[in-house]
């Protein structure tokens, strides 16, 4: 029995011009995840949400409940008791949570805890809009991924493993209480020290070679989702080595990235897609024509920390 992503979705802002959501693109992007899977929200047992940077700041209450509630996952276990009572609970581990999430939904999916399992990952800018920052450098963006088991042995996610790199984190975000003045809802510093992505692509180069050691990969037979220099690259976010030629290579593009959501694929451009970054490289895949070598998928993440994590998939059908 493996352990399969079912539906993966995408939202971006409108182009109304009105103030981003978490909440509200995380719900779109788990609609859209369901509608591609056609499932109803019931179908869902357990929502992770791994988001980092909400609107107004905003971290309690758990921002999983909201996105929960505003999807409609089995809000009342009472009156609607099947197939089950809906549960949901945030996960925060910057670039790394979704993996961190498909760890957790392992877990709860092999002992059968539930039949599915949602991850949504959204990132919207304090303000509302990341564009009129020109210091804050991820897209507001949401991803989703639908979990559940598969009759299939040979199919789904190997082993998560993570990995720390030397020195202290190189990326920091916080809210500057000495000079927010009365803004501080609606701003947020993100600091990066120099070379940033360099490290953080060496880290995810390393962890990448780590894993295919450790378990037996053939990278050569491989497509690589995320900031590793190296292989066949399919990136989420503009890391050198691993930015748009390095995508082109792989025979990828902006649209791609996203789906048939060229908003999304239009708020990537815009900006780093943080959180999201590995639903983004992951339908980026699948919408890529591969080379008939490959039959597995690598993610790879990385980030402050500094931290990485790797987990191999293979599709049911591919």
């Amino acid at each position: 029995m493996g352990i399969v992503i079912t539906a993966a979705g995408t939202a971006a802002p409108t182009a109304c011009g009105a103030p981003a959501s978490t909440v509200d693109l995380a719900a779109r992007a788990a609609r859209d995840c369901l509608a591609r899977a056609q499932l109803s929200p019931s179908a869902v047992g357990i929502l992770v949400n791994v988001g980092v940077y909400r609107e107004s700041n905003t971290f309690e209450p758990a921002l999983a409940a909201l996105v929960q509630k505003r999807i409609g996952i089995n809000l009342d276990y009472i009156a609607d008791p099947e197939p089950a009572a809906g549960f949901s609970f945030d996960l925060m581990n910057g670039a790394c949570g979704v993996l961190n999430a498909v760890q957790a939904g392992q877990a709860l999916l092999e002992t059968g805890s539930t039949e599915r399992l949602l991850i949504t990952a959204a990132d919207v800018h304090p303000g509302g809009d990341a564009r009129r920052d020109p210091h804050y450098p991820y897209a507001d963006l949401a991803g989703a991924l639908l979990l559940e088991r598969s009759p299939d042995p040979d199919a789904g996610f190997g082993p998560v493993r993570h990995y720390s790199g030397n020195g202290p984190s190189d990326t920091h975000g916080y809210l500057d209480t000495a000079t927010m003045g009365r803004e501080g809802r609606t701003t947020v510093t993100v600091r990066r020290s120099p070379g940033h992505a360099a490290r953080r692509a060496e880290l995810a180069a390393t962890a990448v070679a780590d894993y295919a050691a450790r378990y037996g990969l053939d990278l050569e037979r491989t497509c690589v989702i995320g900031p590793q220099a190296g292989a066949d690259v399919v990136t989420g976010a503009p890391v050198p080595g691993a930015g748009p030629d390095r995508a082109a290579a792989a025979g990828t593009d902006a649209g791609a990235a996203a789906g048939t959501d060229a908003g999304a694929a239009a708020a990537a451009d815009a900006g780093e897609p943080h959180t999201a970054a590995p639903v983004l490289g992951y339908l980026r895949a699948l919408a890529a024509p591969q080379p008939r070598r490959h039959d597995q998928l690598l993610f790879v993440t990385a980030g402050a920390g500094p931290t990485a994590a790797c987990v191999s998939y293979r599709p049911e059908a591919w």
